[in-house]
């Protein structure tokens, strides 16, 4: 059964389920997932915890060996199997399904992995987990949705910030719920006069944004100029690789031109993208002539800073230049930011 992260503390009130599947790539909220799982099962007399990881070389038939072994110190047991790569084989896909079939009494098996593809997830073995236990996919906070949950995270910690200040926050914090929870705890212990104005959390906060070639393709196609200035600055006081951004965005467009299909959500995002472009005349080949004359500048090839040359071109599909389109110079160089 699909449980949405927010009502997980419901359900569980309700009654341990005999298999719990969470998944998702935001660490931070997978873990608080499975801690949760894992007190209500201490709480309802499950004493005993066996961990296995299924790393290389994992033997899955372990996994019903554990689960029919008899302990020694309690009645009700949990099983934490941890799958780190999201990797299923068919000896996989064999034992959860029979597993599923006939779940161990008094045992509660919880599976935390990172995010499973939509092929994963329509597999055999995952339906039969579904059928029998709870599904909980933990999907990113992204920058529409971070407020929201900054907000909620406050509230818990009794803090009150001005709309302001929670502005401020969000895009500071942006990508790394890890360095949010702890802001947020920074904050409580620090005692500032409430609500907080956004001159004073300034004062108290420490850029900890993290952006990453996915949230870069995103901004990208939502037209978010003002993110992607960021997030470049970000990076590349990071020190991340040029030519890591610069070859995902131009894998988003080869994919766009070839007319692959996306998730429903992403799909939205590139139709826009694909409009405005549209309506610009910018044509994709000459977008992808130009990432590669910036992919020369990256590797010294051609003069020109090539971070420079990357904002710009992003900027310009982004609909914010006053210029019709985006042209391959005819000398072989990138062409320069113009005011």
């Amino acid at each position: 059964m699909p449980v949405r992260l927010e009502d997980l503390d419901r359900s569980l009130a309700g009654g341990l389920a005999p298999v719990y599947l969470i998944s998702g790539d935001e660490t931070l909220l997978v873990e608080e997932a499975c801690d949760a799982v894992l007190r209500a099962a201490r709480s309802q007399g499950y004493g005993e915890r066996s961990v296995l990881h299924a790393e290389g070389g994992f033997n899955w038939n372990d996994v019903r060996q554990d689960a029919a072994s008899l302990s020694l110190f309690a009645e009700r047991r949990l099983i934490d199997l941890r799958v780190p790569s999201g990797k299923f084989d068919r000896d996989a896909s064999e034992v959860l399904r029979a597993y599923a079939q006939a779940p161990m009494p008094d045992t509660v098996l919880l599976i935390r992995t990172v995010r499973l593809e939509a092929r994963v997830r329509s597999s055999a073995w995952f339906k039969a987990l579904d059928r029998v236990g709870v599904v909980v996919l933990v999907w990113p906070v992204g920058p529409a949705e971070l407020p929201r949950w900054l907000g909620a995270r406050l509230r818990a910690a009794n803090l009150r910030l001005t709309q302001d200040a929670l502005a401020v926050l969000a895009e500071r914090l942006e990508g790394n719920l890890l360095a949010a929870v702890q802001e947020i705890e920074r904050l409580r212990l620090a005692g500032l006069p409430e609500p907080v104005s956004a001159e004073a959390l300034l004062g108290e906060l420490e850029d900890a944004a993290h952006y990453d070639a996915f949230a870069l393709v995103d901004a990208l196609l939502a037209g978010d100029a003002a993110r992607i200035t960021r997030m470049l600055r970000s990076l590349s006081e990071e020190g991340v690789s040029l030519f890591a951004l610069l070859g995902a965005v131009t894998a988003q467009l080869r994919r766009a031109h070839a007319g692959d299909k996306l998730p429903p959500q992403r799909q939205r995002l590139l139709s826009g993208f694909l409009r405005r472009i549209e309506r610009r005349g910018l044509g994709m080949d000459a977008i992808l002539a130009q990432a590669a004359l910036i992919d020369a500048e990256g590797k010294g090839q051609l003069r020109g800073d090539a971070w420079l040359s990357f904002e710009d071109l992003l900027l310009r599909l982004c609909d914010v230049d006053p210029f019709a389109a985006v042209t391959v110079p005819a000398h072989g160089t990138a062409m320069a930011r113009t005011a």
